[in-house]
This record gives C-alpha cells, sequence and structure tokens, in this order.
C-alpha cells in the first residue's frame, strides 16, 4: 500500500493551491483527480479578486496569471461595479481569467514542485483510526495517509463519507450555461427582462475602458434563466431555444450544442471543516451562487489559510490543536460569503419593488464608506481573523511594504515566498532576542517611512514590529516590548525545546 503523509481528493484550483503549499513546507502530498488530465470542459469562475492576487504574489507566481489574464475593476455588489483603485495594494484591480487557465497555471506550478497526481482515479472510501486514513480508489487499491482534504466540489464524496453536515438553502434561481452555434449573432452582452438575466457572449475578449468587447467570430456561449430552481433533468437543446424565444421572441438559429450545464443559488456550509483527520476546502466545504465571483477565490483562500498550519501538524512542530484553526478562522469568512451572494441573488430580481430596492443599495454604494467597506469584503481585502483585541492591523492581511534592509531594498511579499512566518523588527536590529526561533521563523531587521495604511479602515498608527504567518495574516503587533510575543509564537509556530 502506497503511503502519503496527505491525500488530496481533487485537482481543481483549491487541491492544486494546497498540494502548492503544502510541497513549500516540504510535505510529502498527492492529489487524487478523476480527470485524465486538468482539461476542464464548460465555463466556471471567470477571474481571480485583488486578495486572491496578493496570495498569489506573496508566493512569487502572480506574473503567470497576470500574463494571461485582463486586469479591470471587476469587484462588484449584484449589478453595482465597485471602483478599488484607490485601495492601498498594489494589485488594486480584479484579473478576468477563465477557470481552465487558472487550473492550467496552478498545475503548472505544483509540477515543479514535483506534487504526483494520480489522474482518472477518484477516492471512494476511507476509513480513518488514531494514527491515519487508509483511503479506498477508483481501481481499487488504497492509499495510506495521516490526512485526507476533500476538494472534491459541491458533491464531496469526502464529506458525506466523514458524515459531515451540509445544511443550508435550497435553490430559488436556476440557469442554464451552454456553448452553442447560432446562425445569427445575438446581442452580445448582458440583459436584464422581466423573464430575468439573460447573457450571450464569446469565449475570446478584451476588455477596453472597463466594458468587455467579444470576438468577431466563434461559438457563442450564453446564460438564460431556468423556470424550475431544482430541475434534476439534464438541460437540452429545445430548453435553450424555449427560453430564447420567451424572452427575445428567436432562437436566433441555434442549432449545435458544444456543452451545456447548470448552476443555482443553492447556498450550503459545511457544519465542521474537520472531523479527526479529515478535513474540507472550496466547495466542498461551502456552495452558492457564483455572483459576485467569491466561489474560486474563497476555496484558494481556504487552502492557504490550511496549508501551513497542516504542514506544521504534520512534521510535530504544532500540536494538531492547531488544525481546529482552520475552521474557526475560515468558517465564518465562507458563513459571510453565503449572505452576501444570497443579498446579491435577491437584489437581481426583476418586479418593481426588487428595482426599488436595487436603486437604493446603488445609492449608499455610490458613498465613500459604504463602497469601501463592501469593495474591501467582495475584493477579500477586507478579511478580518478574530485574533483577539490589540492593534487595527491583527489578524489582517499584512500590507505589501517596500522595506529598507541592510542587504538593500526588499518588498515584503517576497519575503513570504517559501510559505515560512516572518519576524519583522522595524526598530533598532537586535533589540528583541529572536535567535532561539531561527530555524523557524524568518528574521528580519528593516525599515519603512512611509504611512500604514489598510484597506476601508485607512491608516493606521506604524508598529515597531509584527510576526507575519505564511499566509500572510499578521499573528502579533508589537509596540517597545515583547509583551505576548513569545505566547504567539508558540501557539501559532510550536513551543521550542
Amino acid at each position: 500500500m502506497r503511503e502519503h503523509a496527505v491525500v488530496i481528493s481533487g485537482a481543481g484550483p483549491t487541491g492544486l493551491m494546497l498540494a502548492g503549499e503544502l510541497a513549500l513546507a516540504g510535505v510529502d502530498v498527492v492529489i487524487v483527480e478523476r480527470r485524465p488530465d486538468q482539461r476542464l470542459a464548460g465555463t466556471r469562475a471567470g477571474g481571480l479578486s485583488a486578495r486572491t492576487l496578493e496570495v498569489l504574489d506573496q508566493r512569487g507566481i502572480v506574473d503567470r496569471f497576470l500574463a494571461e489574464g485582463q486586469v479591470a475593476q471587476v469587484t462588484g455588489f449584484a449589478v453595482t461595479r465597485l471602483d478599488i483603485s484607490d485601495f492601498p495594494t498594489r494589485h488594486n484591480y480584479g484579473l478576468a481569467l477563465r477557470q481552465k487557465h487558472i487550473e492550467r497555471i496552478l498545475a503548472g506550478w505544483v509540477d515543479e514542485l514535483a506534487v504526483p497526481i494520480y489522474r482518472s482515479l477518484e477516492v471512494t472510501g476511507f476509513a480513518q483510526d488514531d494514527s491515519g486514513v487508509t483511503v479506498a480508489l477508483s481501481n481499487g487499491a488504497s492509499v495510506r495517509t495521516r490526512y485526507l482534504v476533500g476538494c472534491d466540489g459541491g458533491r464531496s464524496l469526502v464529506r458525506k463519507a466523514a458524515g459531515i453536515e451540509f445544511p443550508g438553502w435550497d435553490p430559488t434561481t436556476g440557469n442554464i450555461l451552454a456553448e452553442v452555434e447560432m446562425e445569427e449573432e445575438p446581442p452580445l452582452g448582458i440583459h436584464r427582462t422581466a423573464l430575468g438575466i439573460y447573457a450571450f457572449g464569446r469565449e475570446e475578449y478584451e476588455i477596453q475602458d472597463g466594458k468587455i468587447v467579444f470576438a468577431k467570430e466563434g461559438p457563442i456561449g450564453l446564460m438564460v434563466p431556468e423556470k424550475n430552481a431544482g430541475a434534476t433533468t439534464e438541460p437540452t437543446l429545445s430548453d435553450l431555444k424555449e427560453a430564447l424565444i420567451a424572452a427575445f421572441g428567436t432562437d436566433y438559429g441555434i442549432h449545435h450544442v458544444n456543452w451545456i450545464s447548470r448552476f443555482t443559488d443553492m447556498s450550503r456550509q459545511a457544519t465542521a471543516y474537520r472531523k479527526g483527520r479529515v478535513l474540507l476546502a472550496g466547495d466542498a466545504a461551502h456552495v452558492h451562487s457564483p455572483v459576485g465571483g467569491q466561489g474560486l477565490n474563497t476555496g484558494v483562500q481556504d487552502a492557504v489559510n490550511l496549508g501551513w498550519k497542516l504542514a506544521q501538524v504534520v512534521k510535530g512542530t504544532s500540536p494538531e490543536a492547531l488544525l481546529d484553526t482552520y475552521h474557526a478562522e475560515r468558517h465564518p469568512v465562507a458563513a459571510r460569503v453565503l449572505r452576501m451572494t444570497m443579498a446579491q441573488v435577491a437584489l437581481q430580481r426583476t418586479d418593481d419593488r426588487t428595482e426599488a430596492l436595487r436603486d437604493v443599495v446603488t445609492e449608499l454604494l455610490g458613498m465613500e464608506e459604504p463602497r469601501k467597506r463592501i469593495a474591501a469584503e467582495m475584493s477579500g481585502l477586507g478579511i478580518h481573523y478574530d485574533l483577539g483585541e490589540g492593534h487595527p492591523l491583527l489578524g489582517r492581511r499584512m500590507p505589501d511594504l517596500d522595506l529598507v534592509t541592510s542587504d538593500g531594498p526588499v518588498r515584503l511579499f517576497t519575503l513570504l515566498q517559501d510559505a515560512r512566518p516572518v519576524f519583522l523588527n522595524l526598530g533598532a536590529p537586535g533589540r528583541l532576542n529572536m535567535a532561539a526561533w531561527s530555524d523557524r521563523i524568518k528574521l528580519v531587521d528593516a525599515g519603512y517611512d512611509g504611512a500604514w495604511e489598510l484597506p476601508a479602515l485607512g491608516v493606521v498608527s506604524a508598529p515597531a514590529a509584527v510576526l507575519i504567518r505564511p499566509d500572510g495574516y499578521v499573528a502579533w503587533v508589537g509596540d517597545s516590548t515583547q509583551d505576548g510575543l513569545e505566547e504567539a509564537m508558540n501557539s501559532w509556530f510550536g513551543p521550542l525545546g
């Protein structure tokens, strides 16, 4: 029986990101993936948020995505676009890039890190005991592992087999997505009608002055609302024709379907992200409407929160209790995402009362404070883990400062590329005795002259020292004393000795 320290079920964006994080930490990890290769049929997520771009920047791979995507102000709430170009981040924008490209680039990175992927295989069951998990595969073989992570989507077998409940809200709306051949070109773009929202586009497009300009040729991608949100049969060409004629009086000569799928606004969340040696991340832990574009981004950030913690537990530097902080931090984030998507779906209804409500919300979001608050949330830049009272930086993302060190200028995110914690001393060099921690924590003496600014919150007081976790969140903030520092290092990065 093969053995690996960690088995990940699913090579989507969440599974790939988690595998990369574990590989950076030197953990023996393998992915089990049912697809024979990374190719992805159909349209899934369409881009990366500002915080996800920061996370990829922290690992030194963001340029790979920027080279293929299109930078734009794509953050929004329901039908209201929210400009974040004044936010204090190097990535004060979103990136339009289809999921198939995101997965391909992540898979390339994971391949460089020499993570094996067992393709054309699925996890069919598992049994866990005190020392590990025996994972059954669809070819009849088994793999022994210390931890199993389900990154296997909304219908997650891992979640179901673990007996983790998945409560939430049944769908109220449904949409059919398809790529089709048409005799006539439909009106490209998004159309609000009394019957719902319809959209037409093409695979290739450019964003010019904030507007999408589609290619002149190629098959048409379309989205049409479904009458029955809870439909269980597969959608068909005749379903598409019927929906188009109802809204536009024509089906534009639609005659061939390349692929077809559906999505709904079903919203569900796992009651626990961990059960013993089994953990969940991404859609296996939370599903919701794609409106607002937070699904893929939330999953990737789940992986970055879990990766370093799981690595430390596997290596024995931290007790297993550290894994409980994964649920404690990420469950509230996804719960909020569910509420935000449900609110946006409600605002997309086309009756007169919803139109009136949408007008009020649009007016509110035109004001500075509400815009900044909601835009920080939608872009992921406003995430705040509850690490107790203290400096506003505590539990928030560390800004990517231009630091000055004895070796010259350095950008803070580059210090996180190997996914190790960083202790940043901004006072006199050597004033804090950190030598005992040097094998676990990167010690950096540096200076910084600029303002410390956080999205939505604004300018905060400059700290004398900061302890930064591998995921880029601040675990401790110091002034002139070391109060609480040893406790923070012990709890997050394992006790010494």
